[in-house]
């Protein structure tokens, strides 16, 4: 097990949360004008295309703190896979009581132009609800992940361009400022920490609207399994309120065969 002693934030999503296998980004081919490195814009198509396992299941525990320390913890199980050209996710609520059963299904495409397709299913509404391109913003839950740190963005989706280097945990890593095309994002730019070495994020701060720093993501420990390496535990710390959630994942198993058909709203009612 690899432990990441870093003091503040990290790539990924999550949240399902990005796996890499530990292998140099291929960067040939792509570079910055004039400099020998590679562009931002290719940093960044490795960090989304790495290797990865078929899919995944886990479970995982969401620890919210607030300004005073107060924690309230929740357990949950994951499955993710890939089919094709999607990416698809589901987490279920296992507990506490008042929280058991609710589910949240993702499906991310590779396609650029197209949008994150996003469901949740709250037992006391009996009813599946799609979230809407506006609803995206919001509090998951009510932890410091949005519904829309819970997708997979796609590189293109964004401009990058390198705004310097800086070691985290020992490790050198790229620092990669990226702005949404698209004015419609939660946030106005995002800045990344991207390993020199494999194509993996080990911090992100997110910028909100008004262009000042609303959060910080943080791997703060790796796991490799079956050669993949897999984020095993994450920290996101809303900085404007002093409240964090924190992702502990553990049970992980890659590579079982999960059917497709299971990545559907019958399933979300129904339970995993």
């Amino acid at each position: 097990m690899r432990h990441l002693h870093i003091s503040l934030a990290a790539l990924g999503l999550l949240a399902f949360l990005a796996i890499t296998n530990p292998v140099a980004a291929q960067t040939s081919g792509n570079t910055s004008p004039g400099s020998g490195s590679p562009s931002a814009s290719a940093i960044m198509e490795n960090v989304y295309n790495r290797p990865k396992p078929t899919d995944t299941t886990a479970l995982l525990t969401m620890t919210m703190v607030d300004s005073k320390n107060r924690e309230r913890v929740r357990s949950l199980k994951q499955l993710s896979a890939s089919f094709g050209t999607a990416d698809k996710k589901i987490m279920e609520f296992q507990s506490p009581a008042d929280v058991r059963g609710t589910s949240f299904m993702n499906w991310s495409y590779a396609d650029s132009g197209r949008s994150d397709d996003q469901w949740i299913y709250l037992p006391a509404l009996k009813r599946v609800k799609r979230i809407s391109s506006g609803g995206k913003g919001d509090s998951f839950m009510g932890s410091d992940f949005s519904y829309d740190d819970l997708g997979e963005r796609h590189p293109d989706k964004d401009e990058h361009r390198i705004i310097g280097s800086d070691k985290i945990g020992g490790e050198e890593c790229w620092v990669i400022e990226s702005k949404p095309r698209d004015s419609s994002f939660s946030y106005s730019r995002t800045v990344s920490w991207i390993s020199k070495t494999t194509p993996i994020g080990f911090r992100r701060d997110y910028y909100d609207t008004r262009n000042q720093l609303l959060k910080t993501l943080v791997i703060r420990q790796t796991q490799v399994i079956d050669g993949f390496l897999m984020i095993t535990q994450t920290e996101m710390h809303n900085v404007q309120n002093d409240h964090r959630t924190k992702m502990s994942f553990t049970s992980l198993e890659v590579n079982k065969g999960i059917r497709e058909e299971l990545f559907a709203e019958r399933t979300m009612t129904k339970g995993l």
